[in-house]
């Protein structure tokens, strides 16, 4: 009777001592052997490394980058800085060493796998030549990158504006900037559209105000008084740890419609300036209530041609040419007899 099975499960039937299929499956399991010998064994082996190499990298590469951002920083870019830096080169580097080492890996393993690896590296080229071409934005999104980390722009934790957006940097990569406003909304900026960076938070921070006062203001006392106040906040046990130089006034700035206003500037720590300038306008509206000087506010004078000789009967206010009603009491002012 003839078999039903197909001859390539042959190795995988039961079979007599001796027979040509057990000598089949014999020597399919010697050659397996042999190929995980020599070959399956490195395979692993590589892959190990890899892994091996690129959790070290993982873990070196933070503290090396931190050390040598502090070694060749400069001593008012301490602290803050040099964390921010380090966080923001270490990501990058981690994610580059993990490329390289995954490609060594795939190269070697193909290798042992008996795979011609130029044919590969040469199709890799023109496949990589094809797509430069036709993505040519990305290619300006990673040169622009480039130029962005060595230049040391920005790094995450920096309050910047690039291309028209304001927000604190949560991402640099060589591709895309990842900015998150006061909003909370998250905007991806991709590298070739950042012409101009403004980095708000790095090395100082600076308040820039300009406090109005009435123009009936004792100008040399209102600025005195502001001294004083900044003098005060410099001192303070939570907001002297932010201030750097106390805020001042600087000079008389300008002639407003409403009133004068006075120049007043102060240097903070890098990100603290919006905290200790609403500080600071807060104990200036108490000082300024305390010492009689008025903060202005919009308002219109009316100046009228004449007066009457028509005088209010309830509180004796001469009256405007015309006018029949008190403008300060606002008794009806016209006489009885009308």
């Amino acid at each position: 009777m003839t078999s039903c099975f197909h001859p390539i499960w042959a190795p995988l039937l039961p079979a007599e001592a001796g027979s040509p299929t057990e000598e089949v499956e014999v020597l399919f399991w010697d050659t397996t052997w042999e190929w995980f010998l020599i070959h399956g064994i490195p395979m692993l082996a590589i892959i190990a490394v890899a892994f091996v190499i690129y959790w070290a990298a993982r873990f070196a590469i933070p503290h090396v980058v931190e050390r040598s951002v502090r070694l060749s920083g400069k001593d008012k870019r301490a602290g803050d800085y040099a964390a921010k830096r380090a966080q923001t080169l270490s990501n990058l580097l981690v994610n580059v060493m993990g490329i390289v080492i995954g490609l060594i890996a795939l190269m070697t393993v193909l290798d042992q796998m008996n795979i011609p690896i130029a044919p590969l590296l040469t199709s890799a080229g023109v496949v990589g030549i094809a797509i430069g071409l036709g993505a040519q934005s990305l290619v300006k999104d990673l040169i622009s990158g480039i130029f962005i980390l060595m230049e040391d722009q920005y790094n995450r934790g920096d309050v910047v504006t690039v291309a028209g957006v304001t927000g604190t940097v949560e991402e640099v990569s060589l591709r895309r900037t990842v900015l998150r406003d006061s909003n909370g909304t998250l905007h991806n900026v991709p590298n070739s559209a950042i012409t101009l960076t403004s980095n708000f938070t790095r090395d100082l921070s600076r308040i820039n105000l300009d406090l109005p006062v009435d123009y009936g203001t004792d100008l040399d006392h209102a600025m005195s008084i502001i001294n004083r106040v900044g003098g005060e906040l410099a001192k303070d046990s939570y907001f002297g740890k932010l201030v750097l130089s106390p805020p001042i006034a600087l000079r008389v700035n300008n002639f407003a419609t409403s009133g004068i206003e006075i120049k007043v500037t102060g240097d903070t720590t890098p990100g603290s300036q919006w905290e200790v300038a609403g500080e600071f306008r807060r104990r200036i509206k108490l000082a300024f209530d305390a010492g009689g000087i008025e903060i202005p506010w919009p308002h219109v004078k009316i100046h009228l041609a004449g007066e009457s000789n028509q005088v209010c009967p309830k509180c004796q206010h001469r009256l405007p040419a015309g006018f029949a009603f008190c403008l300060s009491c606002g008794v009806d002012a016209r006489p009885s007899n009308l």
